[in-house]
């Protein structure tokens, strides 16, 4: 079975270039084969990684949902709509690199109904893990995954933060909802992004100690990973000297990848 990564914390904290730089790593490492699958709504993973995807989870559920709307469905005669669905989904909806292979999660049902997708990636992953040797979630901000549980499973439970009091303590409730909900990652690990200087001043150390949450690592803020994502250039690929990378390579290791 593949070891389940999975990195969650409040939206605009860096949780994604985190995530794209694990992957990163675990490819530079050798430790494929890597499943890296966007399960955010407001997918931009694969921008991180700089690749195009052609269809998501969510495209390929609604393509499905509204073919017996269409003249001419796209469903061969004698297919299931699930079997096309799987079809579609190994075909179209997992984009194949060189050490990883990406799945995007899309969006949701019509209107502000995500449950199907969720379902529908809950089963793909459950379906998918036993074919990798890690796999890379990049959650979406906030609950939803965990309140859901998207996720058959977590082995490694990563919560970014930025250096703010409001961001710990969002992960501080991530980690609580995990506990109660028996989920038992083996490994929960909380990482400080965007701090200036790579420095955590005593306020937030206090704030750490409060939400009772164990630091791996901090990462320092960093004006090249800010002017590639202005640019639109991967910010998984910034040079390996680059002290985000760096700070990212460091906590890898501290936890054994």
């Amino acid at each position: 079975m593949g070891h389940v990564i999975a990195v969650a914390g409040k939206g605009g904290t860096g949780k994604t270039t985190t995530c794209g730089l694990i992957i990163d790593y675990l490819c530079r490492q050798n430790k494929g084969p890597v499943l890296a699958v966007d399960a955010d709504a407001n997918s931009n993973l694969n921008e991180v990684l700089g690749v195009e995807v052609q269809a998501t989870l969510g495209d390929i559920r609604e393509e499905v949902a509204n073919a017996e709307l269409q003249l001419k469905s796209p469903i061969p005669p004698g297919m299931s709509k699930q079997d096309y669905m799987n079809m579609k989904i190994m075909n179209e909806g997992v984009v194949e690199e060189d050490d990883y292979d990406l799945m995007v999660m899309g969006r949701g049902q019509g209107t502000g109904c995500y449950c199907f997708v969720n379902d529908l990636l809950r089963a793909q992953i459950v379906k998918q893990v036993e074919n990798y040797r890690y796999v890379v979630v990049d959650n979406e901000a906030g609950l939803e995954h965990i309140s859901r549980g998207t996720l058959p499973r977590m082995d490694t439970l990563l919560l970014v933060s930025d250096c703010s009091r409001r961001g710990i303590q969002a992960v501080g409730r991530v980690s609580r909802m995990v506990e109660e909900m028996k989920l038992n990652p083996k490994t929960v690990k909380l990482i400080v992004n965007r701090a200036p200087g790579g420095v955590l001043n005593d306020g937030i150390k206090e704030e750490i100690a409060n939400q009772k949450l164990d630091l791996i690592g901090v990462i320092p803020q960093d004006e090249t990973i800010y002017q590639y994502d202005s640019d639109g250039k991967p910010t998984s690929k910034v040079a390996e000297d680059n002290p985000v990378r760096l700070a990212v390579n460091e906590i890898m290791k501290k936890l054994g990848f």
